[in-house]
Parts: structure tokens; sequence; C-alpha cells
């Protein structure tokens, strides 16, 4: 008699694993594989995938112990698991470049920016425009600037602001801070024409002050 009864009280309990297997097997493989695909699909390549992403960046960085560079971004990212690493902003990048006393040598701004991290070198790309102390103005479509040489190039049509006269071409080279620069071959030289008052004019209050290119009125301010 306690056979029997051991023996319905151990199929019973077999009876309700087998049904519990039975409900709940199907339910956890179907999770699992659910959750299986989904992590499959989402990091086939990690290269793809941003290690970080920051909003709103505003930040200074330094060079030999010096701050150089002080950088503005609605967006960054970084992919650190790239084959080369690398940086990208996305929606556009402001940046300017310090001497040793922490004043402006050069703005430099982009729609887009990808900053090669192994190589030190920045790549920025539609709207590129340029400033410098010697109230210049820089526009171009991509330009490159490679922190190791110091030295900013591009390859493609460049226009070119100065106080006296506009310059165009195509490609070009400089230093850091866009005083010294070549433009590979110049497709024309145009004189800006400026409006002479006469001598015995006493509306003085008619000529229009010339604009000042954002790096000097920062220069001014600080002087």
């Amino acid at each position: 008699m306690t056979t029997d009864k051991n023996s319905d009280r151990w199929f019973l309990r077999v009876s309700r694993w087998g049904l519990v297997c039975f409900v709940a097997f199907p339910l956890l493989w179907c999770a699992c594989s659910g959750s299986k695909n989904e992590v499959v699909e989402g990091f086939d390549d990690v290269s793809e995938v941003p290690t970080l992403r920051t909003l709103g960046v505003e930040t200074l960085i330094s060079d030999s112990g010096i701050t150089r560079y002080r950088i503005k971004a609605p967006e960054w990212l970084i992919y650190e698991n790239a084959k080369e690493p690398y940086w990208f902003f996305p929606k556009g990048l402001y940046v300017e470049k310090f001497d040793s006393v922490f004043a402006t040598e050069a703005l430099i701004q982009g729609d887009t920016a990808t900053y090669f991290k192994n190589q030190q070198l920045w790549r920025l790309d539609k709207n590129v425009r340029i400033e410098n102390t010697k109230q210049e103005v820089f526009l171009t479509s991509q330009i490159f600037w490679d922190q190791r040489k110091r030295e900013i190039y591009s390859d493609s049509f460049i226009h070119i602001e100065t106080p006296d006269e506009v310059i165009e071409g195509y490609g070009f080279n400089s230093n850091e801070q866009m005083t010294r620069y070549r433009i590979r071959r110049t497709s024309g030289i145009f004189p800006i024409k400026r409006d002479t008052v006469a001598a015995d004019s006493a509306r003085t209050d008619s000529v229009k002050p010339k604009p000042v290119p954002a790096v000097r009125a920062k220069q001014m301010k600080k002087s």
C-alpha cells in the first residue's frame, strides 16, 4: 500500500514537472530566440556602433600641456572600435585655435567634421568657413587640418576675402593660423571697390564701418 502511494506521488510530481516544461519551454525558447536575433542584428558590425555619444559639447583640448583649442558641437560620436578610431560630428563643428597667451588665432567651422584619432587629422565638409587675425575669410567645401604637421590644406575650390581683394582658386596649403598660405591654381583676383567720400563732404555718418571678422572682434574685446 505504501509503495502504491509513493508511486502515485512520484507520478504526480513528474506529471506536474512535465506540464510546466511543456508550457514554459516554448515561451522560453521564443524569448531567447527573439533576444538573440535582436542582438545579432543590432551589433553585427561593432565598428559601426559609437562607443560614446555626447550632446551639446563645449570643451577645451590641450596640446603639450597647453590649452590650444575650444570645440563646440551639437553632437559628438566616438568610434573607438573602428579599424581606424575616429570622432564624428554629424551636426557641425566650431573650433577656436588659441596661441600661447590664450588669444584666438583662428576660427574654423563646417557642417560636418571627422577627426581621425591616430593620424591627428581633421576633415571638415560642407560650408567650411575659416577666419584669421588679418581680417581674412576663407570659404570652401572641404579642408584637412593636420595637427602633426601643423598645416591646413584642401584640394577643393577656395574663396578668400581680404580687406583689399577677393581671391579664388583650387587647392591651397596654409599654416594653422591661416596667415601664410599658397593657392595652387588661382582662377581670379578681384580688387574690392570701396566708395570714397568727397573731401568737402561733411556727411561722415553716411560711411558705413567696414565689418570686422569674428576673430578680430574677439581680439579687440580682449584688448
